[in-house]
């Protein structure tokens, strides 16, 4: 048989005191005196009772239940971006005695958004449905990682136009331009920033846009590989490489690697993130840092400023992306 819970009620008869000196105690109201406070942490020791805070929330009228939705793509759970977004919202919720809910979305299944009292979508590729049902049941909701200004909903980005430009400025500053890059998948907005990050560079730069120096990538190290060997047959090799994320730059130096060149001696290779794995391997990785954890805290602290009311103005805010330097990169007149 299950124990039998202890309810306000019991604390109050044996504390002597009324329920509503009990509740302004758990809910530490300064107006109750000193000797019913002593009074009811007593009774409330004894009888082990604990409060249910999700009746309490009911009672203030607010849902303090974050959904976190992220689309799924396969290895989501070895991938360095969503494990970082995973983790800032779930320390940031727990500061915030905030409950989490995460959902992986395969983009056909609506997401359940009845139980959320708010909601973030990490990107909204495959999830147009769903925020478009929260926005028009007025659920408060925040997009990341994607800058959705052709919708009025609140979102915190990654300036990834301007990392990629310094990405490529730091290449041609130090002497490089044959530049290649294998950019992200083009169905995202990252992807095309970052691309466009390069282009223009080169074009401000007066070098010209080759082509044959653009492989499509999809962030997989295959599509990498494929594109680094690509690009290693060319007549005329690039002398660095600008990956659109650092699994495809650390592919793309093992690939060069192989092929019996020398990082960054004869090919200088630059990433996109600032994952933990750019500090091991034969060289580390220069790259551009995202901050990917700082997105995801920033997120949940502006949901809750909304769902307590304390704010009706929409979030719209791009986070500043780093160029790490680190061994991969070296001056062009270095390369053979």
């Amino acid at each position: 048989m299950a124990e039998k819970r202890n309810r306000i009620e019991d604390v109050a008869k044996l504390a002597g005191v009324s329920i509503t000196t009990v509740s302004r105690v758990i809910n530490k109201v300064p107006t109750v005196t000193e000797d019913n406070r002593k009074k009811v942490d007593e009774a409330v020791r004894k009888l082990r009772f604990r409060p249910d805070v999700t009746a309490q929330r009911l009672a203030k009228g607010v849902n303090y239940t974050i959904g976190l939705v992220i689309p799924r793509y396969e290895g989501i759970f070895f991938s360095f971006f969503a494990m970082e977004i995973i983790r800032g919202v779930g320390i940031a919720c727990e500061g915030l005695k905030l409950d989490l809910l995460l959902h992986i979305s395969n983009g056909r299944t609506p997401v359940n958004l009845g139980n959320m009292g708010g909601v973030i979508f990490a990107d909204i590729l495959g999830n147009e449905k769903d925020l478009t049902t929260a926005l028009e049941d007025n659920i408060p909701c925040i997009v990341i990682n994607n800058a959705a200004d052709t919708i009025p909903v609140n979102y915190i980005a990654v300036d990834n136009l301007g990392g990629a430009k310094k990405a490529v400025e730091y290449l041609v500053n130090i002497g490089h331009r044959k530049i290649a890059t294998i950019t992200g998948d083009p169905i995202t907005q990252a992807g095309v920033q970052r691309l466009e990050g390069y282009k223009s560079i080169l074009e401000k730069n007066g070098i010209p846009i080759r082509e044959e120096y653009i492989i499509k990538g999809d962030y997989s190290r295959r599509s990498a590989r494929i594109a680094t060997e690509r690009l290693l047959k060319l007549k005329e090799q690039p002398t660095a490489i600008f990956a659109a994320s650092d699994d495809m730059a650390l592919e793309a130096l093992e690939v060069i690697l192989e092929k019996g060149l020398r990082v960054p001696e004869d090919i200088s290779v630059l990433g996109f993130d600032d994952n933990p794995s750019c500090l091991y391997g034969p060289v580390t990785l220069t790259t551009v840092k995202q901050p990917l954890f700082q997105m995801a805290q920033e997120a949940v602290k502006e949901l809750h400023k909304i769902i307590s009311g304390k704010t009706k103005t929409l979030v719209k805010k791009i986070l500043p992306a780093e160029l790490v330097i680190r061994e991969s990169c070296t001056n062009a007149s270095k390369s053979k």
